[in-house]
């Protein structure tokens, strides 16, 4: 029991201080979504094209329970932290010494590569399957191959990068392959229907991955091997870490020896290895719009650890480890809680990227925050829709229209620009120009909140849009005019 209770009170100490973060970048995207804003969402969260329906699940609870309050929804995402450490350090203790396992559950529970998926809340998937996963090992290392079958298929639906899970069990009882075969076989199909079912998903709605990621296969297994390694030494030094990481293509070689070193650390011991195929699912073929994210190091996260806990086993006063990397993390947890340094640390990390500079302009004041969108790319046509309306917020609109037009000019279909142009033509007086835009808009994407409530305010009549899927909240904006 002390054990177990030293493990809370270090994961607290290092992440607890995330209570009091705001909301981050597309955490802000699930009050919006009506899967999650909405009494009725619980339906939303299950259908076919949602491709992690048991996470979608908890953000409806979180919302129907505690609404739009911050704390409650990283209180969920730190609980879950805590009963996957604990989780990891029973499993742990059944497969190695005690002393052993202890330490290694305390590297995981503060390091901070778990900075990320512990305050991020849209990140909460990683959280829930690895808590399923390792149910699944607990099971599997007790013998009950088929009721690890069971929490592989629910980790599954918490999310898809989980899929490797039964090739790194696999790993834990090799000399029992034999014996094996058919519940492994069985997890292996249930990653393969449900990853293809994740792939048709993608292809149906905007989600950043797959076809949608902008970087074909090849190109983004060459990054991969960087990427990896980039992980493996933030867990030894754990420093560098970021929200946004910024990640060249480097050349075929480069490509080729990071993965072979990638390999060689595999092959030097069972836990490494069980670590880098845990990382396979989002580190190999399988595109991704960010190519490099510290939250899919969670799951991964258990094995190495125990291979770090392992090299470390003969130091004396290892335990200082923990208390360095807990003060690291607290350090991380504070950036959190203040965006604008959040951002203004992953501008300056990342400085060829535009979503920190974009990112960061939201946390200041409008003047602030032109100059910092004034370092961003200017053709590219989400800086110049923020600097119009940063611009219009500021009371520049003749400015904001000119630059909402220049938005529009680089992307014509695009119905928030065509929106954002009414906004500002409507603050001039151009009420005819304004409507027309706002029509427009409507034409282009039926079901845009936006261009809907513009119109009415307005005082044009709207037929129902029965299609459209609404928040609780924007269902009363629409009815309330």
């Amino acid at each position: 029991m002390r054990e177990r209770l030293l493990l809370i009170a270090a994961a607290l100490i290092a992440f607890g201080g995330g209570l009091w973060a705001p909301f981050v970048f597309d955490d802000f995207a699930l009050l919006n979504d009506p899967a999650v804003a909405s009494p009725g969402g619980w339906v939303d969260c299950w259908r076919l094209t949602q491709t992690r329906p048991l996470t979608w699940f908890t953000f409806w609870l979180n919302w129907m329970i505690a609404g739009e309050k911050p704390w409650s929804w990283h209180a969920v995402n730190l609980a879950l932290h805590v009963a996957v450490v604990l989780l990891a350090y029973a499993v742990l203790r059944k497969l190695l010494p005690d002393r052993t396992a202890l330490f290694a559950s305390a590297i995981f529970a503060v390091h901070p590569i778990m900075t990320e998926p512990v305050l991020y809340v849209f990140s909460r998937a990683i959280l829930l399957a690895t808590l399923f996963s390792l149910l699944a090992m607990r099971d599997w290392v007790a013998g009950r191959e088929w009721r690890a079958a069971g929490w592989f298929l629910v980790a599954m639906l918490a999310k898809e990068e989980v899929a490797a899970l039964p090739i790194a069990l696999l790993v834990l009882r090799w000399k029992d392959w034999r014996a094996l075969w058919k519940p492994v076989a069985a997890m292996l199909m249930t990653a393969l229907a449900l990853g293809a079912r994740t792939i048709w998903a993608t292809t149906v709605v905007a989600s950043g991955g797959g076809v949608q990621a902008g970087i074909s296969p090849l190109d983004y297994f060459a990054t991969q091997g960087i990427v990896s390694l980039r992980y493996v030494g933030m867990v030894i030094v754990p420093l560098g870490f970021t929200i946004d990481v910024e990640i060249a293509r480097p050349a075929w070689w480069l490509a080729v020896a990071a993965w072979a070193v990638v390999g060689f650390l595999a092959w030097k011991g069972r836990w490494f290895l069980i670590g880098v195929i845990l990382l396979l699912p989002s580190s190999s073929i399988f595109p991704a719009s960010d190519v490099a994210a510290d939250r899919r190091m969670y799951l991964p996260m258990v094995a190495f650890s125990v291979g770090l806990a392992l090299l470390l086993d003969r130091i004396d006063r290892r335990w200082v480890l923990v208390i360095l990397l807990a003060g690291v993390s607290i350090y991380y947890t504070g950036l959190w809680r203040n965006p604008e340094a959040l951002w203004r640390e992953a501008a300056e990390r990342s400085p060829g990227k535009t979503r920190p500079k974009v990112q960061w302009s939201r946390a200041l004041r409008s003047e602030h925050a032109l100059e910092v969108l004034g370092q961003a790319p200017q053709d590219d046509p989400q800086v110049a829709s923020e600097m119009g309306r940063r611009l219009y917020d500021a009371g520049r609109v003749d400015e904001s229209l000119a630059v909402f037009g220049r938005a529009l000019a680089m992307n014509p279909n695009d119905a928030r620009a065509i929106n954002n142009r009414g906004v500002a033509l409507a603050a001039l007086g151009q009420s005819d120009a304004a409507r027309s835009d706002f029509e427009s808009a409507l034409k282009r994407d039926p079901c845009l909140f936006d261009a809907r409530l513009n119109l009415l305010r307005m005082g044009v009549p709207m037929p129902d849009a029965p299609g459209c899927r609404y928040t609780q909240s924007q269902k009363k904006a629409l009815s309330g005019l």
